[in-house]
């Protein structure tokens, strides 16, 4: 491992333990900096709203922590917006989002509109699909934001475990993203999850960077901040156990061609001379193909959309 690396997992690793909660709000009061949480969902009615009940009870009623929590629906056909706002959220489709740019499906996507309807100088990713939740995950990677100015993008890293099996979750982190960040951007190469939907970054870098539309969006994230503020601006929070639910094998292999189109572009600044990734399932004549395009748009950072422009003049 290079130098680097095994220096930045001494200064840039940390436990969700080594910042109290009482250490974390003084450092809140003390810069009056505001934080914002959003969950991208889309069909999640079984988890979004323990989720969003545990950040308002934790971090909004017991203490000041969090100053918003926005869910981001993206097209839900089930109860998710409504179980969401009775849960305290304030729900936002995204189609209503800078509707002037027509939406395309994407986590990506979601995120970056998110930013619109955000005012946290802080923002908070949580993943909508999370299973025994704790507000430990969002306490834990904003605490450095707020108590260290030279933090600039915190990821949480944990355990996944996968059919009771502890550590075997994050299939297409160990066979795609690790190996891509370990070979071409070595100095990545420390952080636990790459790919996990928790983290939180300071909006001023965040409204720098272009967005994948879809699941490109974390290494492509980690990828850009990492040129644009170094590493040391980098950290990552050890929050426990994560449980959430898990997709099937083909599902991974379409989330890792898009993983590494993303890689691809960030490499040559080129592009792919076929997006889209045939697999195969078993029909009743045999083997029949299925083939699905590779997103390949990414948005541009939204300090360039004249609406958040004029937004933060305003």
């Amino acid at each position: 491992m290079l130098e680097e690396v095994e220096r930045w997992l001494t200064t840039r690793s940390w436990s969700m333990t080594d910042r109290p909660l009482h250490r974390i709000l003084a450092a809140k009061r003390a810069t009056g900096q505001s934080v914002s949480v959003v969950l991208p969902a889309l069909n999640e009615e079984e988890t979004v709203g323990d989720i969003v009940a545990v950040i308002r009870h934790d971090l909004m009623q017991q203490v000041p922590l969090v100053d918003e929590i926005v869910v981001v629906d993206s097209g839900s056909t089930d109860r998710t917006a409504a179980v969401a706002a009775a849960a305290g959220a304030r729900v936002v489709h995204r189609d209503e989002i800078l509707p002037r740019i027509p939406a395309v499906p994407g986590k990506g996507e979601v995120l970056w509109r998110s930013l619109l309807v955000t005012g946290g100088d802080i923002v908070c990713f949580v993943d909508a699909d999370l299973k025994e939740f704790s507000s430990d995950f969002v306490s834990g990677i904003v605490g450095p934001l707020l108590t260290d100015p030279g933090v600039d993008l915190v990821k949480a890293m944990y355990d996944r475990p996968l059919g009771g099996a502890a550590g075997q979750g994050g299939r297409v982190t160990e066979l795609m993203a690790r190996p891509l960040l370990n070979m071409h951007w070595p100095q990545l190469a420390g952080f636990v999850q790459p790919l996990g939907g928790e983290y939180a970054a300071r909006r001023s870098l965040l409204e720098q960077l272009p967005f994948p539309v879809g699941y490109g969006i974390e290494l492509g994230m980690l990828v850009d901040a990492l040129h644009l503020v170094g590493l040391d601006a980098l950290a990552q929070v050890d929050v426990g156990v994560r449980k959430h639910r898990h997709q099937d094998g083909q599902a991974l292999g379409r989330m890792a061609a898009a993983i590494y189109r993303t890689a691809q572009l960030r490499l040559a600044r080129g592009h792919l001379v076929r997006p889209s990734l045939t697999q195969f399932e078993r029909g009743a004549d045999g083997f029949e193909p299925r083939t699905y395009s590779v997103d390949t748009e990414e948005r541009p950072p939204m300090a360039e959309i004249a609406e958040y422009q004029s937004r933060k003049v305003a």
